[in-house]
């Protein structure tokens, strides 16, 4: 394949990519959802599986139909933004306007003590009112609010009314939502006030072997059960680490046996993405510790709640009931060795 049609696994793919791969029935069940009133779509996966990629395919759906969409990633914004919850409700329906290209009329709706009120007041009254096409919100990372009790309690069941409300008024059917988030909801959230545990659920699971395979033939490389089985072995079915391999071999950047050889070193494809893994837990030594009685362990580990679901949403470990193990063999090689190095 010319180096110039190839694309780096980098972020989502571009909605017109030949290197995206649909999970049937996935992509066809959230696109014949998102023109139902009042959807709710809630996408939960790791990072680097897909999420983004999904969300951004299910608003193109959305506006295909005449919808207008808003794309809004939680990462986005700024710290200031979550000191409170009124601080961080205005910033939520200022960048929604903004999104939609009306003007900023929240000063004439935040006129209550209650904030989740003036929101709702905000987009009832005026979003929901001016604008006559249904509105499709799409909100990735929403798991950095679960950093913020304050925050989430009010926003998370602002989200459910929101959506409960389409059963009873017509115009709350013009709001669609789809949630992405990396891990499981490991705050207390009542469960009648929780968007978690109501609309249609999306678990995105790795490749199987015969998605890899036709990926490979997508990048041109002429492969067997044997070579997919050999990468798969490797990464298992992580899509970034999948398409990270390909690229690479699809450029002859390297071999496939050289590459499963120093895949797990700082000479491999994969130096600067476990680095960045690695960076991540040097910053949380209460993560560090957890990984590291994942990857000595010889079974699997349990660990503290909000340690295991956070490393799930990182991507390092899978679960396994109430256990934890590595997420693949590249992760218990390179951590493994780490511990190793350290402990010499």
């Amino acid at each position: 394949m010319p180096v110039s049609l190839l694309e780096f696994p980098e972020g989502q793919e571009r909605l017109n990519s030949a290197f995206y791969v649909e999970r049937p029935p996935i992509e066809a069940d959230c696109y014949r959802t998102i023109h139902q009133a009042g959807a709710l779509i809630r996408i939960k996966a790791p990072r680097q599986m897909g999420k983004t990629s999904l969300l951004s395919r299910i608003l193109h759906q959305a506006k295909q139909q005449d919808s207008r969409v808003v794309a809004l990633s939680l990462q986005s914004i700024g710290q200031r933004s979550f000191a409170n919850p009124d601080t961080f409700l205005r910033c939520f329906c200022e960048v929604v306007s903004r999104e939609l290209n009306v003007q900023n009329k929240i000063d004439d709706y935040w006129g209550f003590s209650d904030s989740n009120t003036n929101c709702k007041a905000y987009f009832e009254e005026y979003l929901l009112t001016e604008i006559t096409e249904p509105i499709t919100l799409g909100l990735d990372e929403v798991d950095r609010i679960f950093e913020h009790e304050d925050i989430y309690t009010d926003f998370f069941g602002l989200l459910r009314a929101l959506h409960e409300d389409a059963r009873r008024r017509e115009i709350w059917g013009k709001l669609r939502l789809v949630i992405a988030h990396s891990t499981e909801v490991y705050v207390p959230l009542n469960l009648n006030q929780s968007p978690f545990n109501v609309g249609l659920p999306v678990n995105l699971p790795e490749f199987t072997p015969q998605q890899v395979q036709a990926l490979a033939k997508r990048h041109q490389l002429d492969w067997d059960e044997t070579n997919v089985q050999q990468l798969m072995t490797l990464v298992g079915g992580h899509p970034f680490l999948v398409r990270l391999a390909l690229y690479h071999l699809a450029r002859q950047d390297i071999a496939l046996p050289q590459l499963l050889q120093t895949a797990a070193t700082d000479s491999g494809i994969y130096s600067d993405h476990l680095w960045r893994q690695q960076l991540i837990l040097s910053e949380y030594p209460e993560l560090a510790a957890a990984m590291r009685a994942v990857v000595m362990a010889d079974a699997p580990v349990r660990l503290e709640t909000k340690a295991k679901f956070k490393l799930q949403s990182i991507g390092l470990i899978k679960l396994q009931g109430d256990t934890a193990v590595p997420h693949c063999n590249l992760y218990l090689r390179y951590f493994r060795q780490s511990q190793s190095e350290v402990s010499t």
